[in-house]
């Protein structure tokens, strides 16, 4: 199933499929090791949703919801 990472639940994990963000941000999320096939592991979100705290590569990463809205991930149905 595929979902985009900012609806994903905390202590889950997937496997990014795709960015659709473009131009800059598309590539700052590049640059911070965001790309496709790699594993992410949903560490915390604030209250409110925004930011949130991801595991990816090895070291954790905080990002905006808008820009997790723009990384869509394959998890596991039973998940």
């Amino acid at each position: 199933m595929e979902i985009t990472l900012d609806k994903l639940k905390v202590g889950k994990s997937g496997v990014i499929k795709k960015i659709t963000g473009e131009g800059r941000l598309k590539r700052r999320l590049f640059d911070m090791g965001v790309t496709p096939s790699a594993d992410v592991l949903l560490r915390k979100k604030a209250p409110l949703g925004d930011p949130i705290e991801i595991t990816i590569r090895g070291y954790e990463l905080t990002l905006r919801k808008t820009e997790a809205e723009t990384i869509i991930i394959e998890v596991s149905d039973n998940d």
